[in-house]
């Protein structure tokens, strides 16, 4: 689960944010407090705060951004709208599916503006919606041209397997005459095994992986419960495979890392220096530890994402139940799930050319 000291750093620095915006995006957060978690909060502050500057910066407001007045969010011409779009595009250099995201954002808080919001006297903030008037882009790529580019970058068949065992143990074999990265494997071994067996028998998200505590994961189901986007609480289940390497992470966690039994992070970080502290697992370390691994697999495109997507695809294959697959992930939207459906497998493809051969040769 999100652990309490993350969410506080997530909710400082909205505080700190929220400071430097007018008072109704301040209102509009409060809005959506507990239907969103601190993180996507945050992200949304990081949104608008992108999108005021920018009216301080074209002068359509003089003065400073948190006293923009809704007047002149009403008075936005459909031009100067698009024209903030191709700021993101062009001059922040933003792709097509993160100016839909920031889009999406501000059509949330126009839409809160002018049909949630009241005055005093009942009256919405803004009579007039600009952003209602703005349609998404229309992402170039298919689904099939999304799905094709992925599937050269994730894991398929029997490489699963293969670089879960070269985590375990080849990679040590490899570096066997480097004594640090020797040593450092041996260390670490059983835990880089249980993350990556994890996500793969998973699918869980890096943020969802971070955040377990140990009494997050119920040995006796395989599950393991966590905070999905949304502010969501879900158990989600894992691998038999996943559970074995957990539990042999497990059985060494406490002695290998010498961690205080009050720390209840479920993947730890040895500690740094004489005087350091065993500590949770960061997220970037967990990115760098899996790009260590898959340069040295020969893999070099894997990445955390790419083991929730390796999961995902082998889980359609195997099982072909999209909205399973969608509960699974997480996903908010199927469509997004749809993708897996796309991405041709060597299992999948086995499966169909065994159905072209007569009964007789089974």
């Amino acid at each position: 689960m999100l652990s309490n000291n993350t969410q506080q750093q997530h909710y400082l620095k909205l505080q700190q944010l929220l400071k430097d915006l007018p008072w109704y995006v301040e209102e509009y957060i409060n809005h959506k407090r507990r239907k969103l978690s601190a993180a996507s909060l945050l992200n949304y502050a990081h949104d608008f705060k992108i999108f005021f500057q920018w009216l301080v910066t074209e002068s359509l407001h003089k003065g400073e951004m948190k006293n923009t007045p809704l007047e002149l969010l009403e008075s936005l011409t459909i031009q100067e709208a698009e024209s903030f779009l191709s700021f993101l595009e062009y001059e922040m250099n933003n792709k097509e599916v993160t100016v839909n995201r920031k889009l999406s954002a501000l059509k949330s808080l126009f839409n809160y503006l002018q049909n949630i919001a009241e005055t005093r006297d009942l009256k919405p903030y803004i009579q007039r919606n600009v952003m209602a008037k703005i349609e998404f882009n229309e992402l170039k790529e298919s689904m099939e041209t999304i799905a094709n580019k992925m599937e050269g970058k994730i894991l398929l068949g029997d490489e699963y397997e293969k670089f879960r065992q070269f985590i375990a143990h080849d990679y040590g074999h490899l570096f066997k005459d480097n004594k640090k990265k020797y040593n450092f494997h041996l260390l670490n071994k059983e835990r880089d095994t249980a993350i990556v067996s994890l996500i793969l028998g998973s699918g869980l998200r890096l943020s969802e992986v971070v955040n377990l505590n140990l009494d997050d994961i119920d040995h006796s189901k395989f599950t393991a419960r966590v905070i999905r986007k949304g502010n969501k609480e879900q158990y989600v289940y894992f691998s038999k495979l996943a559970m074995d390497d957990l539990q042999a992470y497990l059985r060494i966690r406490e002695a290998r890392y010498k961690v205080d039994k009050s720390n209840k992070a479920l993947f730890i970080a040895a500690a740094m220096g004489p005087k350091g502290k065993p500590r949770r697992l960061t997220a970037r370390s967990i990115e760098k530890l899996i790009e260590k691994y898959a340069l040295a697999f020969g893999k070099p495109s894997l990445s955390v994402h790419k083991l929730r997507h390796s999961f995902a695809t082998r889980y359609h294959a195997e099982v072909n139940d999209v909205p399973k697959l969608r509960r699974q992930l997480g996903h908010s939207s199927i469509q997004t799930t749809m993708i897996y459906t796309h991405i041709s497998n060597d299992d999948l493809k086995h499966a169909v050319d065994k159905m072209d051969i007569p009964k007789d040769e089974n």
